[in-house]
């Protein structure tokens, strides 16, 4: 059959009317759907008892300072909505009842990656010194003064949230390759130094790090600030220039190709012009994490990296994906009750979440492997649901 140029134009009209719709149908549909906590996959299950531990480091920070509440947060509420969870708390005795009782669980729809996207992070560990020489020649820093937040209209004009102030005039902070070739010497800066550039960097991607020193102490570092310079994940310059697939992409096929080719992996690192400063901290219980962002010690597979400009910290979340298993990287279901304690430049998005694996090598594997969709549940505190539902 012929169709004449007034039928054509009839069917593209029809057909881009059908996207059109069913692009502001997903638009359209609610960020949150309220769901029961019976009709969620694993949840009878699951470690109560290690995210109520969890969630209570997260209410004593809400109560002492609480100070993500500081900056407007989309879907974070009150805090005055957390310290009625958080008095509440301390009469809990069953964790599973508490959670049901003071929650509203809800199913977060995240209209740019229907899928979502969950990835993991860990605690990197690294021989190190106090002092250089011998091998040890990788400085990690402390927070120079001179790096300083912009305001908001100086933030907009220079694209940078942080930087430094010369003659009065504010500027982009040194890059990576200016810090590494010496632009931070002579500070006193210098906290520990490694063998490794490789190490170096790959405990700034973390966000922290533990450093095993000569004599066997092991010293606890935590993110203290950053440059503001751009960040570049490598992993994705080695798939565009064809040296890596994004199937084949994972920290360890990255860190091996690193091995085999030293110099032009130290030209790849500096690809990466953001760079991250440390401050060392003392973990009272060695079984858990640094310090997130929340200010509070992470716990293995409860504490979950979440985009802070949605989701408050301290909000529980269930999390139900998959996780790579061993040196294999067999894939098998992860279903965890998490909270929101840390964040990061590449968390971003409603159902975005980077899952906390604690050190080790273990650890190493799984976070370095994983990358999968799932399904995330925020439990947030009755009242504060209702008044976002009414607001949809």
């Amino acid at each position: 059959m012929r169709l004449d140029k007034t039928a054509i134009c009839r069917l593209l009209s029809l057909a881009l009317l059908a996207v059109m719709s069913s692009f502001m149908s997903a638009q359209a549909r609610p960020i949150l759907e309220p769901t029961a906590f019976v009709d969620i996959a694993g949840w009878n299950g699951a470690d109560h008892h290690a995210a109520l531990a969890t969630f209570r480091r997260s209410c004593a920070e809400i109560e002492d300072t609480g100070h993500a509440f500081a900056r407007k947060v989309v879907f974070g509420g009150t805090r005055r909505d957390w310290l009625a969870i958080c008095e509440r708390l301390k009469s809990a005795e069953d964790p599973r009842a508490f959670f049901e009782a003071a929650f509203t669980p809800l199913i977060v729809r995240d209209p740019a990656r229907p899928d979502g996207l969950f990835t993991g992070y860990y605690e990197p560990e690294a021989e190190g010194s106090l002092k250089p020489g011998g091998g040890y020649k990788v400085p990690l820093y402390a927070k120079p003064a001179d790096l300083v937040a912009f305001d908001a209209k100086t933030a907009r004009r220079l694209g940078l949230a942080y930087g430094r102030v010369v003659d009065g005039k504010a500027q982009a902070y040194f890059t990576r390759r200016e810090i590494e070739d010496g632009a931070l010497e002579g500070r006193g800066l210098e906290l520990v130094w490694l063998k490794d550039w490789a190490d170096a960097f790959f405990i700034q991607v973390q966000g922290s790090g533990r450093v095993r020193l000569p004599d066997g102490r092991v010293i606890r570092l935590a993110y203290a600030g950053k440059t503001g310079q751009p960040y570049t994940g490598i992993g994705g310059v080695l798939v565009e220039r064809g040296i890596l697939t994004r199937d084949d992409m994972s920290m360890q096929a990255i860190r091996a190709w690193m091995h085999k080719n030293p110099r032009d992996g130290r030209a790849l690192m500096w690809e990466n012009k953001s760079f991250v400063f440390f401050r060392e901290v003392t973990v009272d219980d060695p079984a858990l994490g640094p310090p997130g962002a929340q200010k509070v010690a992470l716990t293995p597979l409860h504490s979950l990296a979440i985009d802070r400009s949605l989701w408050m910290f301290g909000t529980p979340i269930w999390l139900d994906t998959e996780a790579p298993k061993g040196k294999s990287g067999t894939l098998v279901p992860f279903r965890s009750l998490m909270v929101a304690q840390d964040t990061g430049t590449a968390i971003k998005g409603h159902a975005r979440g980077d899952v906390f694996w604690g050190a080790g090598e273990e650890a190493a594997l799984t976070a370095g492997h994983m990358k999968s969709p799932g399904r995330m549940i925020v439990l947030l505190p009755k009242p504060l649901a209702k008044r976002l539902l009414k607001r949809q």
